[in-house]
């Protein structure tokens, strides 16, 4: 996966609510991916293949001429069950008063033994989440207790497993070595830990309700990096942004909470959650083209660097050219689209999440501006955000997270 991906898993290790549709389906990709294309394309309308929207969206294309309804491509059919399995979970929870812990709520499994090791590895998996999530970190400290210790504990799942495929044992690590990684997880998920990072996990899913299908879809996601290199057009790509990075919003919704005065349905919830996770991903792969290229890999749409005349050797050479910067302004356009679905919902969020998922959100988002600061240049130079700016931002985010309603 791009380079320094796990940062992604930190950054979208939050959830967020939309307020677009209080009932409404579909998915983030089509209204996002709309609004894309509709900006696109505008000039030149005639030239391009008509997109279709679904009711969900309509609000959301500035004069857009009528389109007929179409069904979900499948990658965004694969994304939306689980949608609807996460978010009937939740729903089933809240129906039950089981939205969150109770003080003293048992334990189904046994194999940590006292609560002093269940702490300890707590204690270790914040430990991980501070070193290499600092901003993030910081911000969990503002949740509740539960709550925090439960975001550390999914955290350094995800950072486990994305370190299978990109870290320094990654070279070993084999398809049948994903199995085994999938069965533990199953294995934790039932109150069967292998050691205290796990039973970190173990507890927290035994206590908030958290599905199983985004970790194996996350594992999916290593899967892929595995073998393929390449990703014929977006819907392609955003199912790999799902699997690697939307998947963590859908983990952590349950634990993050939602506004008692929300409006927001459950399963807008999970729309805004992806969206941010979809935006992460896509600026990690912008952000690290030329380190990627220089391993093989291309995650950018083939038929869009066909369509801007561009080629595979074009990214292998490395060159800025006049058409490379307009290809990245459509593609950094694309990104801001999914952050800004996004952020429309962090008002409905528990209100001691916001202040981490809005930090965490525009930080992010400014690696987009760094990339047209280098002049568009993400072959041979890093975008990143300083440390100035990332300080600066904090307070900011805070004042904003305090009076979102």
């Amino acid at each position: 996966m791009p380079a320094s991906s796990s940062s992604s898993a930190a950054a979208a290790a939050a959830a967020w609510t939309t307020p677009l549709h209080r009932g409404g389906g579909g998915c983030c990709l089509l209204r996002v991916h709309g609004r894309f294309l509709h900006h696109q394309h505008r000039p030149r309308r005639s030239r391009c293949r008509p997109f279709v929207v679904r009711p969900l969206m309509a609000s959301l294309l500035v004069a857009a001429a009528p389109a007929p309804v179409s069904r979900r491509t499948a990658a965004e059919e694969a994304v939306y069950e689980v949608v609807l399995r996460q978010a009937a979970l939740v729903d089933e929870a809240a129906a039950a008063g089981r939205v969150t812990p109770p003080a003293g709520a048992p334990r189904r499994w046994a194999n940590v033994g006292s609560w002093g090791l269940l702490g300890d590895a707590y204690d270790r998996c914040g430990e991980v989440c501070a070193e290499y999530a600092k901003t993030f970190y910081l911000g969990t400290q503002l949740m509740t207790p539960d709550r925090r210790k439960a975001v550390w504990a999914i955290y350094v799942w995800c950072r486990r497993t994305d370190e299978l495929v990109d870290g320094p044992n990654s070279s070993y690590i084999t398809p049948k070595a994903l199995d085994r990684w999938e069965k533990r997880l199953e294995d934790l998920f039932e109150g069967r830990p292998y050691d205290m990072y796990d039973a970190a996990l173990s507890d927290t899913v035994s206590k908030f309700p958290v599905d199983i299908q985004p970790f194996k879809d996350m594992i999916e996601g290593m899967r892929l990096d595995l073998w393929k290199s390449r990703y014929k057009s977006f819907d392609e790509l955003y199912l790999y942004c799902y699997y690697v990075a939307g998947t963590v919003g859908l983990m952590t919704v349950p634990v993050m909470g939602i506004a008692p005065d929300s409006k927001a349905s459950t399963e807008s919830v999970y729309n805004a959650a992806l969206a941010l996770g979809i935006a992460n991903q896509l600026t990690n792969i912008l952000r690290d083209v030329g380190e990627d290229s220089r391993r093989g890999r291309i995650y950018l749409p083939l038929d869009e660097l066909a369509e801007a005349d561009l080629t595979e050797d074009d990214i292998f050479r490395g060159k800025v050219t006049d058409k490379w910067r307009k290809f990245m302004k459509g593609q950094i356009q694309r990104a801001r689209l999914f952050f800004d679905e996004a952020e429309n919902g962090v008002a409905h969020l528990d209100s001691a999440s916001r202040w981490p998922v809005l930090a965490s959100l525009w930080l992010y988002r400014q690696i987009l501006d760094a990339i047209e600061a280098n002049d568009y240049n993400n072959f041979t130079k890093r975008a990143y955000v300083g440390k100035a700016k990332k300080l600066l931002s904090l307070p900011v985010a805070y004042a904003r997270a305090a009076v979102a309603s």
